[in-house]
């Protein structure tokens, strides 16, 4: 990979994986944004993806939908006992509150779950497992020319 993204975007991909907003075509997938108001679109072609997503196209690393379809596709690992805690949650303004300091809005959904009775050291190991397996991916990856579809 060409960049490795940051960790949380691991968790933002559970929450799409769970809340059924990935659609499959042929060469190609659907993400709609956890707000439901853009819909990214992510190509593959061998090892190459592309993503129109903000963090593939700006940061140059695997955004949460790139994350999400690899998942799907089971080049990554998936839980999905693990990717049901994230169900319905809107990182889109959990994001924009803490200004795109991803680890506070991890921190503030991680401290959410642990007062719901989640084994929150379990889904750290998970997320930790899948980052390692990110990490070994040999994929490359580059920013889309589709234009994100606004909902």
């Amino acid at each position: 990979m060409n960049k490795l993204p940051p960790i949380q975007k691991i968790h933002e991909a559970y929450s799409a994986i769970a809340d059924g907003r990935v659609k499959f075509d042929s060469e190609r997938a659907e993400v709609v944004s956890s707000d439901r108001k853009k819909r990214y679109t992510v190509t593959w072609e061998g090892d190459q993806y592309t993503s129109n997503d903000n963090a593939s196209y700006w940061q140059g690393y695997a955004g949460y939908p790139m994350i999400a379809v690899l998942m799907l596709q089971g080049r990554l690992p998936l839980d999905r006992q693990i990717a049901g805690y994230f169900k319905g949650i809107n990182w889109t303004e959990l994001n924009a509150r803490y200004k795109a300091k991803y680890d506070r809005a991890v921190a503030e959904v991680m401290g959410r779950l642990r007062e719901e009775g989640v084994d929150t050291e379990r889904v750290d190991e998970e997320v930790n497992r899948v980052y390692s397996a990110l990490k070994e991916l040999d994929i490359s990856t580059k920013r889309s020319r589709i234009e994100i579809v606004m909902l």
